[in-house]
């Protein structure tokens, strides 16, 4: 899975976050399909995002959500 394709690969809920990963429009556009419309990056998510530990796209999304919901 290292040599996953951020940019053109099939992302799902499943997904694990590698050391390849990158913010591309691939990956905006999955969690704006599962986080709404409202979906954006900003820098301490994707810190957090790319902080080492180990986390699926779905958690991801989880994050995010949480985060919104907590503003």
């Amino acid at each position: 899975m290292d040599n996953f394709d951020w940019h053109s690969d099939q992302i799902t809920t499943d997904t694990p976050v590698t050391d390849s990963y990158r913010n591309t429009q691939n990956v905006r556009r999955f969690l704006t399909e599962v986080c709404g419309l409202g979906f954006k990056f900003n820098r301490s998510f994707m810190a957090w995002i790319k902080n080492g530990e180990p986390k699926t796209m779905g958690d991801v999304a989880a994050e995010w959500l949480r985060r919104e919901q907590d503003k």
